[in-house]
């Protein structure tokens, strides 16, 4: 078990969870406020709450062993996040938000005019789960370690508090939680856990002495490894519906602009961080095996009592932020998208709701949704010991099948449904088909021969197929240009 300090700051940032939770619930009065904190987020919340999102257990945990391993060259994970947020922010955080629907797929049925573009539903929640499952797997193992509880309890006890706060307070309860842990990330990694591993190491001409230059090589991770961190993840932070709910909770175009760049700034500073630490712990810690253990074996070895329970904290902070906007999303594409497309399969016409006419209604519907996936997120974490391949697969389908249309919905007016429906079912084959065929499912190939194919087909089926009606477009053009600010894409009923 940890240090009696240590565990009794974990609990307390965890009982702090909860009562955010209720603080959000006091906020949320209907379904906008609790899938999009009512779409009224300034600078600062937005700032904060969209860096949190995106720098998870992978960017603090793994960009720290990834520096381990490689040096200063691990930095690129989280920069390739950065890039992606960042050309997010800047190209189409302003038109997405202006759409004012709540799941990329509504903005794929909105852009093209056909219902089916729902079954990128299916996709994206899988990807969205997924992210929280292993965000939950990530957490569970700091508490295994820190309360001596073993693994199955240990992810029962952060999946139950992130499922409670997620689904008690919605958006609200994740947007505060989400600051707090942007600033606890902030202090552990840049204030703590910095500046005591490079003291430790003797500072730059300590390092030096002892690893020799080339832990200071950009590229000794290699360049394809590089190529691929930018095409999966960059692309990814574009099309991800985690991170468009964030964009659809600004309460302006400029707000998710500008907002988003600074976050996108910090995520560059933070990867370098992470990457310098583990460079650091390299030259008086080499023998730790598994990389993804430097992070908590530092803490635990190096800082004070006290001190190395909110660095602890901090990584629990950065897997929990992930974990909920995760949930979240896919509790959003599951009622919005999956559940319409279910009962067309079976025949049956989904209704329409307005956030109006029963609030509460809507509001207790939201939170069922957010309680069961969280209870399956529990399920999934607590059987598999190792979901990054699932995880994976996820990725690559994402953007092998989804980039292209839902890119080419915003750039090229000649795209049409049909190319859109084939580029996704094209894309998305040819993603697993190629990871079939290789064997490996962590292979580079699978994402470049997906992404191909999928523009390809694009291209060439909505040049073969009539344009989109002049309806349809039209919707779109006003909504693009904020002339249909009041309206929302509206939801299935529950």
């Amino acid at each position: 078990m940890g240090k009696p300090v240590d565990i009794a700051i974990v609990v307390i940032y965890l009982l702090s969870m909860l009562a955010f939770g209720f603080w959000g619930k006091s906020r949320t009065k209907d379904s906008a406020d609790f899938l999009v904190a009512g779409r009224r987020l300034g600078p600062t919340l937005y700032t904060g709450t969209m860096a949190a999102v995106v720098l998870g257990g992978a960017s603090t945990v793994g960009g720290v062993g990834l520096g381990y391993k490689w040096g200063v060259s691990g930095m690129w994970l989280v920069v390739a996040i950065a890039i992606g947020l960042l050309a997010l922010s800047l190209l189409f955080a302003g038109p997405i938000q202006r759409l004012r629907v709540y799941t990329v797929a509504q903005m794929l049925s909105l852009r093209y005019g056909v219902d089916a573009t729902s079954a990128s539903g299916l996709v994206m929640a899988a990807y969205t789960l997924m992210l929280s499952v292993t965000s939950t797997i990530a957490y569970a193992t700091v508490f295994n370690v820190l309360f001596g509880t073993g693994r199955t309890l240990s992810v029962v006890i952060g999946g139950v508090v992130v499922m409670l706060y997620s689904s008690i307070g919605g958006m609200w309860s994740i947007t505060l939680t989400d600051m707090v842990q942007f600033v606890l990330k902030t202090i552990g990694v840049f204030f703590l856990l910095l500046p005591f591993t490079w003291h430790r190491a003797g500072g730059f001409d300590g390092i030096r002495d002892r690893a020799g230059d080339a832990v200071f090589s950009l590229t000794s991770i290699g360049t394809d490894t590089i190529i691929t961190f930018f095409v999966v993840y960059s692309f990814g932070m574009l099309i991800g519906q985690d991170i468009w709910q964030r964009v659809f909770t600004a309460r302006s175009p400029q707000v998710a602009r500008w907002g988003g760049t600074t976050a996108a700034i910090y995520c560059v500073f933070y990867g370098i961080a992470g990457a310098l630490i583990g460079l650091a712990a390299s030259t008086f810690m080499p023998d730790i095996e598994a990389k993804d253990d430097v992070y908590a074996q530092i803490a635990e070895a190096i800082l004070p009592v006290g001190i190395s329970g909110i660095v602890l904290a901090a990584a629990v902070a950065a897997m929990m932020s992930t974990a909920s906007g995760a949930l979240i999303a896919t509790a959003t594409v599951a009622r919005t998208d999956i559940k319409p497309l279910l009962l067309r399969l079976l025949g049956k016409q989904p209704g329409t709701r307005d956030d109006t006419e029963n609030p509460e209604v809507d509001v207790h519907s939201d939170r069922r949704y957010v309680a069961v996936l969280g209870v399956v997120v529990i399920i999934i974490a607590a059987l598999l010991n190792d979901v990054v391949g699932a995880l994976t697969i996820a990725y690559d389908i994402l953007v092998g099948g989804l980039l292209v249309p839902i890119l080419g919905g915003f750039l090229w007016k000649r795209a049409t449904g049909a190319g859109a429906l084939a580029a996704m079912a094209v894309g998305t084959l040819v993603t697993l088909g190629t990871m079939a065929v290789v064997g490996d499912v962590l292979a580079n190939q699978p994402i470049y021969y997906g992404l191909v194919s999928s523009l390809v087909t694009y291209i060439v089926v909505s040049l073969a197929t009539p344009r989109t009606s002049p309806e349809v477009l039209q919707v779109w053009d006003d909504r693009l240009s904020g002339q249909e600010q009041q309206a929302d894409v509206p939801m299935a009923t529950s």
